[in-house]
């Protein structure tokens, strides 16, 4: 089978060679470009013009007063020494020695008959440690030596180097910023669709892009939620089919039990059967709120919840209402409405004073749903949640239902990509917390 080309492996490594020929072609630009301003000629720094001058002086001096006027010319820069004979300079015997730099242009400057001149360079030296070296020889056959142990004019080694590992530094980010935003970019593809396919089942698949590992990941995640929307659609048919079969046989026990003369044994009958269709049709619902096609839009939040609160009131039922006049957010409207619904009617069932606080802060909408009830037990807090769950506070079937409300809300709240959680509000009661992110 052949190895496809375009894997993270290999993106990886071209990374690393990208990154090294633009370190490569920055170096030689540099070079190419500035190197003048780098290495400026001798012609262009004023230092010929300099030794020219200290040349004339010298020569024009006493040979006793020449070594202290030597030494006194010289700074930190270069130093100047004059010697009698060129032996007593310690310079290597070069074949032979030439002034590259500038040997027209200084000799113009000695005006004077042409005169014996060498230079040296650090490797010309027998350890290739040495110095910068000019030697001018005089009219009395005495020798001026100029020389510096490094090179003063232009940039100096350690500024040139700082500048090349600058260079090989900015040249890598650069490379490696884009070569790692073009290898994030299908990644934060990926998160995108599976943060979507975490809110809605019903999500299109991820178009497969990127490097040959991504579009594998990705594909194996479209064939994963393939698997899981036909899961839910068979489970939902299932429970179709077995609610169909169960309101026969529930009909005609109904209608046997009006053939039972004991009215107390025929109304236990009545409300065994009622129960038992209250629950078929309220799983139902459940299940089939996962299939719900539902399209997302934009909603006022706070006019939703002043609407329920207004059809609570009208039942002679007080909710107070705490929070913006307006909120916009993007939803599913009815099953916002139903969870809102769930938790303000647990609130008016098993507790008193019920209110509503409605706020939106870091990027998020906050929703408290807040009583003065017994609460529920800590360690019933995330029980609550299950389907069919039912705390021994709610068997009436009156007020209680069959256990489905708040795994209702958690799903319709997790589809949304927010959570509902439960606590203990300060003071007694319960505190229900809808946050969804915007």
């Amino acid at each position: 089978m052949r190895r496809p080309r375009d894997t993270v492996a290999r993106w990886i490594a071209l990374t690393i060679l990208i990154a090294m020929l633009t370190a490569l072609a920055f170096n030689a630009l540099f070079v190419q470009l500035a190197g003048v301003w780098a290495r400026p000629p001798l012609t262009e720094i004023g230092l010929l013009e300099r030794i020219a001058v200290v040349v004339r002086v010298v020569e024009a001096c006493e040979p006793s007063q020449r070594p202290h006027l030597a030494q006194a010319v010289g700074d930190e820069g270069f130093s100047v020494v004059w010697a009698a004979q060129r032996q007593a300079l310690g310079l290597p015997v070069l074949a032979g020695p030439d002034f590259h730099s500038g040997e027209q242009a200084f000799k113009h400057l000695l005006q004077g008959p042409p005169r014996p001149m060498e230079a040296y360079e650090p490797s010309d030296w027998p350890d290739g440690n040495g110095r910068y070296a000019l030697l001018v020889q005089l009219a009395d056959r005495s020798w001026l030596m100029f020389s510096a142990p490094s090179r003063s004019w232009g940039l100096d080694d350690g500024a040139r180097s700082l500048i090349v590992v600058l260079l090989v530094l900015i040249s890598t980010a650069l490379v490696t910023l884009v070569a790692t935003r073009r290898l994030a970019r299908p990644l934060q593809h990926f998160t995108q669709g599976a943060r979507r396919f975490g809110a809605d089942f019903r999500a299109p698949p991820i178009e497969p892009v990127g490097p040959h590992e991504i579009r594998q990941a990705i594909l194996a995640f479209n064939s994963m939620q393939a698997q899981l929307r036909h899961f839910i659609q068979d489970r939902t048919q299932m429970l179709a089919a077995i609610s169909h079969d169960l309101r026969a046989p529930l009909t005609r026990l109904r209608l046997r039990g009006e053939f039972i003369e004991d009215a107390d044994q025929q109304q236990k009958l009545f409300r065994d059967v009622d129960e038992m269709q209250a629950m078929i049709n309220t799983a139902l619902e459940f299940f089939r709120d996962d299939a719900r096609l539902e399209q997302a839009t934009q909603l006022d939040l706070a006019e939703l919840l002043q609407t329920l609160i207004d059809d609570y009131r009208d039942q002679a039922i007080e909710l107070t209402f705490c929070g913006p006049p307006r909120l916009v957010y993007f939803g599913r409207p009815l099953g916002l409405k139903r969870v809102m619904t769930n938790l303000m009617d647990n609130a008016i069932h098993y507790g008193t004073a019920p209110q509503i606080e409605l706020q939106q802060k870091n990027g998020e909408v906050v929703v408290r749903v807040l009583d003065r009830g017994p609460g529920i037990p800590v360690e019933h807090r995330e029980q609550v949640f299950l389907p069919f769950y039912r705390l021994e506070g709610s068997r009436n079937k009156s007020t209680g239902g069959v256990g489905l409300g708040l795994s209702t809300a958690r799903a319709i709240v997790l589809e949304h990509g927010g959570t509902l959680t439960l606590a203990e509000r300060q003071g007694g009661g319960l505190e229900a917390v809808v946050v969804l992110p915007i």
